[in-house]
């Protein structure tokens, strides 16, 4: 108590009375003794930072820490749903491996969490809580034995004074102050010592408290190569799951990763829109023009893009169809003519020759990849097909190319949409529109609209719509072997794979035969061949003309000899009378490529003016000599071509 009263006397003459204070520390020593407090106040600051990124519970059970991460409750929650929607399904799946790969996470993030614990958080709450706090303790009971030094050399100092003036003062008495003085001398020295020795150990140890937070970024990096090998582990798996279930969107899709993905040649939207229309909706009028039901538009895209086969619903409404179409070309990130042709096809539409344009939009579209030549094919043999019902549906080849050719291709970068448009529909039309009118010479074949398989078989019609007057066997069968291309007259037997004629048989009886009720709106001519093919096929030609010139004195010879005598006339006077037709560009006849194309005057065969008003045929039907095949030409001598007595024209 004495003691105690003694320090708070002479700390108030320090503070007060400008006593003398000792300083028993060196400069070294201070400065250490203020880094003290800054390091133990960061370590702890950060001690508590890292604690609260812990997701389980500090200084539990390795066990109990796991089971009370969330990532546990959510790998839990993930199992219990794929259970739930089975493994049949791809989400079901989904839930069942991701919930695996979250506990394994859940068991890497526990052990990292102890691991931290053990080799970070428990040193630096040694170095917080034990070491530093011992030397600011040491550096109390320094300060309160130099009070107690300094109280005792100063009551001795006092003691001292008065003893040259006060001889009443004891000399026992000094001696004793002065071995109070010396004693806390001592103490104050120890004290100093072990002060000092403390301070230069924790100076000394600074680098094992720094490696506690180097231990920290290598267990952080160890367990995120732990946590990454789980993931890639996991990855493929998910992946292939992924890969193999087709039912994606097909909107807005890469064609080719569509195609791909579902294992089709042409994609789903096209197919399923072309079948649905073929079957219902090649007789609509204002097809591709008139804007469908917003409602059922997108009914109509959600059902697509689900691959459901359930479109019994749809097929009453082939103007919904027809958008869906429209919606799913404008929709693809690249157009179907592909965005490295544009200029190629702009510059081809600029072309004004027909000829030359013709054999260069023949050379671009051969030059479309695989798959985008492929349902480019499909969707043009379609189009043609379509605009054979022109004079019912009022879809001609140019109105389809306006209403469509800007869904099958524009600029990749045009400024805003409206000059987009602008720009490309004008090109586009004349490069979409030919192309549509020539189909068959373009795309040579026949094309199979159910590629895939999946859609029921469409019943054969026959398109041209003819009324029968007579055997369905000879003109029927006549009638759907016919080209389906624009471009055909009703005269070319000429085909790019099969020749297709008819030859009617002599018979003693007349047969009058059912004429073609529907308006030609394709161009007088046969379009030029490609350059590989048409110098080879010319030459063929010229011997089938040779093959096929009648014997003289024969009967057929002198039959053709009449009915070429009786067409000569009649054809000037009928050309005189033909109407112009619809499109503008149909109009144009280009001359085949030069030294490649068909004789100038080929021989004819025998025709007569059509006579029946209610037929559609402005004009004789003719058939160059040189185009019939040899199968033709053999039998010329015993079949005609006409009814000599017959006063109409067999359409053929």
């Amino acid at each position: 108590m004495k003691k105690q009263f003694n320090r708070m006397k002479q700390l108030a003459n320090q503070t007060v009375g400008r006593a003398e204070k000792t300083e028993v520390l060196s400069e070294d020593l201070l400065q250490i003794e203020r880094r003290l407090d800054t390091v133990r106040s960061v370590c702890h600051i950060a001690q508590k930072r890292l604690i609260a990124c812990f997701q389980g519970q500090h200084s539990t059970d390795p066990d109990k820490r796991h089971k009370k991460l969330p990532l546990t409750a959510l790998a839990q929650t993930m199992q219990e749903g794929s259970v739930q929607l089975s493994d049949e399904t791809l989400l079901g799946k989904m839930l069942d491996t991701c919930g695996d790969a979250e506990n394994r996470l859940a068991m890497e993030l526990s052990q990292h969490e102890v691991q931290i614990e053990r080799e970070v958080l428990d040193p630096l709450c040694l170095l917080t809580e034990t070491e530093i706090p011992n030397i600011q303790k040491q550096r109390k009971q320094l300060a309160k034995l130099v009070l107690d030094w300094d109280s005792a050399r100063g009551r001795y100092n006092q003691a001292h004074k008065t003893s040259g003036t006060n001889f009443q003062v004891h000399p026992s008495k000094i001696e004793s102050l002065k071995e109070e003085m010396d004693e806390a001398g001592n103490k104050v020295e120890q004290c100093k010592d072990q002060l000092a020795a403390d301070m230069y150990n924790f100076v000394s140890k600074e680098g094992e408290y720094a490696r506690c937070f180097v231990m920290l970024l290598e267990a952080q990096a160890d367990y995120h190569r732990k946590a990454l090998a789980v993931i890639e582990k996991v990855l493929p798996e998910i992946q292939a799951h992924q890969d193999k279930w087709t039912e994606k969107p097909a909107f807005g899709t890469p064609l080719e990763e569509h195609l791909k993905r579902s294992g089709r040649e042409i994609a789903v939207p096209i197919e399923a829109c072309v079948m649905m229309l073929l079957e219902t909706g090649m007789r609509e009028e204002g097809l591709f023009r008139i804007a469908a039901g917003a409602s059922k538009l997108k009914k109509l895209k959600a059902a697509l893009d689900c691959s459901t086969s359930q479109l019994d619903e749809f097929y009453s409404d082939p103007h919904a169809v027809a958008g869906a179409l429209k919606s799913y070309l404008r929709e693809l990130p690249e157009p179907l003519m592909t965005y490295s042709l544009y200029e190629e096809w702009t510059q081809a539409a600029n072309i004004q020759d027909q000829d030359k344009k013709l054999q260069e939009l023949w050379r671009i579209c051969n030059r479309l990849p695989k798959h985008y030549h492929a349902n480019f094919r499909y969707l043009i043999k379609f189009l043609a097909k379509l605009a054979q019902n022109s004079d019912v549906n009022k879809m001609t080849p140019s109105n389809i190319a306006i209403v469509l050719g800007p869904n099958l291709l524009w600029a990749k970068n045009e400024g805003s949409l409206a000059e987009m448009a602008a720009a490309t529909s004008v090109h586009v039309v004349a490069v979409i529109e030919p192309i549509i009118q020539h189909a068959d010479w373009f795309f040579p074949g026949d094309q199979d609209f159910n590629v895939s398989g999946a859609f029921v078989a469409i019943p054969a019609v026959n398109s041209n719509h003819l009324s029968h007057t007579g055997s369905d066997h000879e003109c029927g069968t006549l009638e759907r072997k016919r080209p389906v291309s624009m471009t055909v007259m009703e005269g070319d037997l000429l085909k790019k794979e099969s020749y297709g004629v008819k030859v009617v048989d002599f018979q003693a009886t007349p047969r009058r035969c059912g004429t073609i009720s529907r308006k030609h709106t394709s161009p007088a001519f046969q379009p030029p061949l490609p350059p590989p093919e048409a110098g080879a096929l010319a030459q063929a030609a010229e011997q089938h003309a040779q093959a096929a010139a009648p014997e003289p004195g024969t009967l057929g010879a002198a039959l053709f000899s009449a009915a070429a005598a009786e067409h000569v006339p009649s054809q000037g006077s009928e050309d005189s009378s033909t109407s112009k037709p619809k499109d503008n560009a149909s109009s144009v006849t280009p001359p085949p490529p030069a030294g490649e194309g068909l004789s100038a005057n080929p021989t004819q065969t025998a025709s007569k003016i059509v006579t029946d008003p209610n037929s559609s045929i402005r004009e004789p039907l003719q058939t160059p000599s040189e185009l019939l095949p040899d199968a033709v030409s053999k039998e010329l001598h015993n079949h005609l071509l006409l009814d000599v007595e017959d006063t109409e024209s067999t359409a053929l």
